[in-house]
């Protein structure tokens, strides 16, 4: 009898332990394979935040990759600088039939400095880890532990790390001393978090299961839109051995202004006479400014500088000065130093770069939600943006980098929530006038001049220091047109608030339009085209345009007397929420016009909507494939 109840025992622990560790790829539910490549079974995530500059980061997670399109989610990237410490990390590779496979450890992973080429000095480094394997499906377990000497910046908790990933079950608790005060901020989220306190700390942990991949849809919003996610700041800080605290935008703005830019502003009495001396003539503020960031672009260059607390603190303005170059925030803090010389005052504003737009939430206050710096310039009725970067960006101009986003802009009394100036569909411009010769071998030559202007500047203005050779050959990806010859090229730039690009080629076209039964065919726009977009059934998400433009084209096509035109006149003319668009063609003694308008609007709309807007866009397509023929006499 004893024996039978020690085989009983024996057997039950091997079978709770298996179905405890059981990683065959069978017991994953079918509904969350569907649009997955990829499935986390499970993932156990727990933040401790009990001494805020001792912050532990641990992860156990359990991913089955399950097939080659999954494999960017297989592997493993810590990052780590002085303040964070990778404490340990290790794990297993399991087959499809959740056999092990492999161990590894941290002796397994690849260590690398994260200096990027654009950057002085860095002192961040990885370790990454990318499982060798040619079979699929198999599952890989990590457990690894981060130590942060900081809690300013606590990490975002997303669950679903990208559309083509399903979720079993993902956990995350957050750990603190009970009397500890922080603010959450949490989204989509289908359950209540649970939480706990005793004398020793407060625990607060959020579930999400069953969470199935979907198929990423074109123009969607940013995922944090809706896929799941928790934010937290903690209202006391520690940071570089800085202690201070903060609830709002207003509180961060005055301890960034207070603390970060501290005595960066001194420049050396030298500078100081330059630029009195540089805007002693110039009668109004605008004036000013825009001679000193003329100064600020031939004096400095951009490099980043990423060294221990200067992640997010300058260097001194007359560092700035004696080297000559600087990132965002040492560039900008300069700009700023000078501009006051010239008793100019400025904000030092922080915002989330890059060409989605994303705005700093009001709402919700936290050190990690912008990526790069800005200066605003007050001046009366005519507020004035710069980017402090580029040595060749227009005065004023923001580009498609940052503009139309809320911005935290850091001053003596705190912070402040300021909007950055919106190009319109209007002001991103691209107009096109060509004029052409067409004979009856259905070659073409002419001169064809176009503006960009506003964004659509933005997408151009890099072509103008290029030499011939590359400007030639950038034309000709860009204009795709077989057998095309630029006789001349040449570029003009007005630099202002709203810039223009001009842009004027002499060209020939052998061969353009084709020859048929004594019919000449000829594509009427040999430039633009609007590419048709597929359709997507059932919908999930909104449709979201990210900013809107026009182009507007003006083409006359003078024909030989050998050329007769059969074709009836184009007159295709649409407009609803999305924009409008109007092609038209005339013929008037032997001068063929053709004239193209098309604007597109921003916005956010249902996802219902998105089956209008392909049949938008895909009728505008149709309507550019129409030729002309002519008869050839």
């Amino acid at each position: 009898m004893k024996h039978t109840i020690l085989f009983f025992v024996y057997t039950l622990i091997r079978v709770v332990c298996y179905a405890q560790n059981d990683y065959n790829t069978e017991l994953i539910p079918s509904s969350l394979l569907s649009r997955a490549n990829a499935t986390i079974r499970s993932e156990e995530t727990v933040v401790d935040m009990r001494a805020a500059d001792n912050v532990i980061y641990a992860v156990k997670q359990v991913i089955t990759v399950l097939n080659k399109n999954g494999e960017s989610n297989a592997g493993l990237v810590l990052f780590y600088d002085k303040s964070t410490i990778i404490k340990s990390v290790k794990g297993e590779i399991y087959n499809a039939f959740g056999k092990l496979h492999a161990k590894f450890s941290q002796n397994d992973f690849i260590d690398e400095s994260a200096v990027q080429n654009f950057s002085l000095f860095e002192d961040n480094r990885i370790k990454r880890f990318s499982p060798s394997m040619n079979t699929y499906p198999y599952t890989v377990v990590y457990q690894y532990e981060v130590r942060f000497k900081q809690n300013l910046i606590i990490p975002t908790w997303y669950p679903k790390p990208a559309d083509d990933v399903s979720v079993e079950k993902s956990t995350y608790s957050f750990i603190c001393k009970p009397a500890d005060k922080f603010r959450v901020k949490s989204k989509n989220l289908l359950q209540q978090p649970v939480e706990s306190i005793n004398e020793k700390e407060k625990r607060i942990t959020w579930t999400v299961r069953n969470l199935p991949g979907i198929k990423s849809e074109p123009y969607s919003p940013h995922r944090e839109m809706y896929e799941p996610f928790v934010k937290i700041a903690p209202e006391d800080f520690t940071y570089y051995n800085r202690q201070s605290n903060y609830t709002n935008w207003q509180e961060l703005g005055k301890w960034i202004y207070d603390d970060l830019l501290k005595d960066r502003a001194t420049l050396p009495a030298t500078t100081l006479a330059v630029i009195q001396n540089l805007v002693k003539e110039e009668k109004t503020a605008q004036g000013k400014v825009r001679k000193i960031y003329q100064y600020l672009q031939d004096k400095t260059r951009y490099i980043s500088v990423q060294i221990g607390i200067g992640g997010f603190r300058p260097i001194s303005a007359s560092e700035v000065d004696r080297l000559g170059y600087g990132d965002c925030k040492a560039l900008v803090n300069y700009m700023q130093s000078l501009l006051k010389a010239a008793d100019i005052v400025s904000y030092y504003c922080v915002v989330n770069a890059g060409d989605e737009k994303r705005s700093l939430d009001p709402s919700f206050a936290s050190m990690n939600q912008a990526n790069h710096v800005i200066l605003c310039v007050p001046l009366a009725g005519d507020t004035t943006w710069l980017e402090c970067t580029s040595q060749k960006i227009p005065y004023g101009f923001l580009s498609n980098f940052t503009d139309d986003r809320i911005v935290l802009a850091c001053t003596p009394s705190g912070g402040k929530l300021l909007r950055t100036p919106k190009y319109t569909a209007q002001q991103n411009l691209q107009k096109r006038t060509a004029n052409f010769v067409l004979n009856k071998n259905g070659n073409i030559n002419g001169e064809v001049n176009t503006v960009f202007q506003g964004t659509q500047y933005d997408h151009h203005d890099h072509i103008v220091d290029k030499t011939p050779s590359e400007q030639e050959k950038f034309l000709k990806k860009v204009y795709p047109i077989n057998n095309v010859n630029f006789d001349k090229i040449t570029y003009t730039e007005n630099k202002d608030k709203f810039p223009e690009l001009l842009e004027n080629l002499a060209m020939s076209v052998n061969g353009y339009g084709a020859i048929n039964n004594n019919k000449l065919f000829l594509p009427i726009n040999p430039f633009q085209m609007k590419i048709p977009i597929a359709e997507v059934r059932n919908r999930l998400m909104p449709l979201h345009l990210n900013r809107g433009y026009t182009d507007e084209d003006n083409f006359t096509y003078t024909l030989t007397e050998d050329l007769k035109p059969v074709l009836e006149p184009l007159n295709k003319s649409l407009q609803n929420q999305f924009g409008s668009y109007v092609a038209t063609t005339t013929l008037k003694d032997n001068v063929l016009t053709y004239y193209r308008k098309f604007v597109l609007n921003e916005g956010t709309f249902t996802a219902a909507s998105y089956v209008d807007f392909v049949t938008f866009i895909n009728e505008v397509n149709t309507a550019e494939q129409q030729r002309c023929v002519l008869n050839l006499k």
